[in-house]
This record gives C-alpha cells, sequence and structure tokens, in this order.
C-alpha cells in the first residue's frame, strides 16, 4: 500500500441504518486513515428545505473531517413530500443510535458523536440536540431504546424559531401546509434551549437571503444566557451556503475541528 492510499479517507456508500416509511434509509461512512483517527464520530445532515436534497451534498465535509482523524457518517432522512413532520427529524435521531449501537464496528466512542447540519439539516440537528429522549421526537426507525443524546451540536444558518415572521409564511415547507403557532413553536430548536444543550457552534453568513443571520444570533443568545458553551462564526456578505466554495469549506472544516477539540476530545 503507498502512502497516498494509507492516507486516504475511505467511503463506505449505501450503508443501511434503520427504517422509515416502510423502507430502508442509508447512510455513508467516511473512515479516516488508522493513522489519524482519534475516535470521535460526526453524523452530517443536509439541507434542502425539507423538499429536497440527498447525503451526498456534504461529502466534501465527510473528506475534509475525515482527514483530520473524524469517523463521518452522511445520511439520509425521509423528506416533507415523502413524510409529515417530524419524520426526517426521526430518521436523524434512528442515524444518531445506529452510531451509538455500531460504535465498535466504526471505531468510535459511543459518547462522543457530534451531530452537524447546514440548513434544513442545521434545524434538524440543533433539535436532535435538544430533544433527547421526548418520545413524540424519536421514532422508532431502529435500535428503539438507545439513547440520542449528543456531545456537542454544529449547526449552519439554521432555521431557529420557525414562529418568527422570518417564517410564517401561510404553506410552511416543512409541514407542506399551513401551520398554527403551537405547531411551529414545537418546531423550533430555540423553544428547547436550557442548560442541559450540547455544546454549540452556530455558522452564518450576514448576506444569508433564504435565513436570515438574526435565527443564529438569536440562538446564540439564548445559548449563552442559559450558560451552555456556545460559539457563533458570522461571515461578513456572505449569503446562504457560502461554504460551499472551497476556501470557505476548508476554512470551516478548521473551525470545526477546533471546536470538537475543545468541548469534546
Amino acid at each position: 500500500m503507498t502512502i497516498a492510499e494509507q492516507q486516504r479517507v475511505e467511503v463506505e456508500q449505501g450503508v443501511v441504518f434503520g427504517t422509515g416509511g416502510g423502507r430502508d434509509l442509508r447512510c455513508d461512512v467516511y473512515h479516516p486513515p488508522a493513522a489519524v483517527k482519534n475516535g470521535i464520530g460526526v453524523l452530517l445532515v443536509h439541507g434542502g428545505r425539507w423538499i429536497q436534497g440527498d447525503r451526498t451534498q456534504l461529502r466534501g465535509y465527510g473528506i475534509l473531517l475525515g482527514r483530520k482523524g473524524y469517523t463521518c457518517v452522511a445520511s439520509e432522512y425521509r423528506l416533507v413530500p415523502e413524510s409529515p413532520w417530524p419524520a426526517c427529524l426521526h430518521d436523524v435521531k434512528a442515524a444518531i443510535r445506529w452510531m451509538r449501537t455500531n460504535a465498535g464496528r466504526l471505531g468510535i466512542d459511543p459518547e462522543k458523536i457530534v451531530i452537524e447540519g447546514n440548513s434544513a439539516g442545521a434545524h434538524l440537528v440543533l433539535m436532535a440536540a435538544g430533544t433527547p429522549g421526548r418520545p413524540e421526537f424519536e421514532g422508532q426507525g431502529g435500535n428503539p431504546g438507545v439513547s440520542t443524546a449528543v456531545a456537542a451540536v454544529i449547526a449552519f444558518y439554521p432555521p431557529t424559531a420557525l414562529d418568527s415572521p422570518n417564517w410564517r409564511t401561510r404553506i410552511h415547507p416543512l409541514f407542506g401546509r399551513e401551520a398554527s403557532a403551537d405547531e411551529l413553536s414545537a418546531a423550533s430548536p430555540m423553544t428547547y434551549v436550557n442548560a442541559a444543550f450540547p455544546p454549540t457552534l452556530l455558522i452564518h453568513g450576514n448576506g444569508d437571503e433564504l435565513v436570515p443571520a438574526a435565527e443564529s444570533t438569536d440562538m446564540y443568545g439564548a445559548l449563552h444566557a442559559a450558560k451552555v458553551p456556545v460559539e457563533l462564526h458570522m461571515y461578513a456578505g456572505q449569503p446562504h451556503a457560502f461554504d460551499a466554495g472551497p476556501q470557505f469549506g476548508r476554512q470551516c472544516a478548521d473551525i470545526m475541528a477546533l471546536f470538537i477539540e475543545r468541548v469534546v476530545r
């Protein structure tokens, strides 16, 4: 085996991690090189307004974080056209349970699982981080009874208050229909902020035309007031999904790795 091969992130595609809606749910596993593997698992959850997107969207972070030693799992979830809320959150939690149950196979510490998401995926990981053990959000997508608590959460440009003016539309994309104020509040990460919330990293651009930067600054303020370890990185003038650019993506991977090193490792 060459040195280049020894340093390569190996991608295991299409692994079944659970079931939902009568079908298999699949993920891709990014295995780091043995020489740098650090025993920390990172679940990557894609965006797409809850109605589109797939697990390949965050392949770049799977590779970049894999090179730094993290075992990354990029998972799919049922989109709103297929299954209504909270099916997508059930599937994210099924992926967390699968990672914890398969910690030995993945080579990770089951108590060192970090969840990361972008846009709609960021909403889902913040919801998962704030609601471990809540039966209405746990679902039964595989390994029921296994904890869905996580060591830390990372959210890029997340919707955090679905009942705010930013999101109060007649047809809400998460629900696929008109939603009541109570439904929107129950689906908002902000609702679940308390002192037990895991350490949180928020990354946003203040030129975001889709998810206003206030969604992150308000979440930061609430978490900080609750004395949760939280930090916010705001990029000047950057639009939604700005980290798709290679320079931003590499820097954001470094920020994530440093954050995880400080609060988890």
